[in-house]
């Protein structure tokens, strides 16, 4: 019997929609992923012979396209269709590579997708953990094309509510200057001595045009990126 046969509270998606995934069976599951099935055979016969050619579901998670082509009824669209499922389900499973900052050239370029291109000046902080594993990425405040506001106490709020024990501060002069106005300075030995009064680490403070960057603290800049 072809599934769109079926009494519709039978069919695999409205079962699936109704009660859930876990109610349904492996071979209901794929054929939700095949679509249809082939001339003659319904999606959840085509399933069936899908699952059977590799052996078992274990196997069909590992099988390339290509595998797949071998069964009849499964063309090109199908194939690559559970190919991409399964590797999903793969990446979900892998927990995320942190990235680690270690540096101010590391420390730029976490932040750089949040500055690059914009026409009015924005501030960022990045919030780490004791080893310099980034635990978030924050836009804090967004002002003019020449100044964007500082905020010493909710930059030290962001990073104690997010659990760091370090944190990196970065924003960007759209006019493309790397020299740090007086209230960069100003603001950066505050943060210092902020930090220092709640157990935190300022690990950098940078200027970010989009081609450059530079490291500074309360008494100018320390270095070009």
């Amino acid at each position: 019997m072809r599934v769109k046969d079926m009494p519709v509270a039978d069919q695999p998606r409205e079962r699936l929609l109704a009660s859930g995934a876990v109610a349904l069976a492996d071979r209901e599951l794929l054929a939700l992923l095949l679509g249809s099935g082939s001339r003659g055979v319904s999606a959840v016969e085509l399933a069936s012979r899908v699952i059977e050619h590799c052996g078992d579901l274990s196997e069909l998670s590992r099988a390339e396209a290509h595998r797949l082509l071998a069964v009849p009824g499964v063309g090109p669209a199908k194939a690559a269709r559970i190919s991409a499922a399964f590797h999903l389900v793969r990446r979900a499973q892998t927990p995320p590579e942190r990235i680690r900052i270690t540096s101010s050239a590391d420390l730029a370029g976490a932040v750089r997708p949040l500055l690059h291109g914009h026409a009015r000046e924005r501030l960022v902080v990045v919030v780490c953990d004791g080893r310099g594993n980034i635990l978030r990425r924050a836009v804090l405040s967004e002002g003019g094309s020449d100044h964007t506001p500082a905020p010493v106490r909710d930059i030290i709020t962001t990073v104690l509510t997010s659990g760091g024990a370090a944190f990196g501060l970065a924003h960007n002069h759209p006019s493309g200057s790397l020299d740090p106005s007086p209230s960069d300075l100003a603001v950066t030995a505050h943060l210092h001595h902020a930090a220092e009064t709640v157990g935190l680490r300022l690990l950098d403070h940078l200027v970010v045009t989009d081609t450059a960057w530079r490291r500074i603290d309360a008494q100018g800049p320390k270095s070009d990126g």
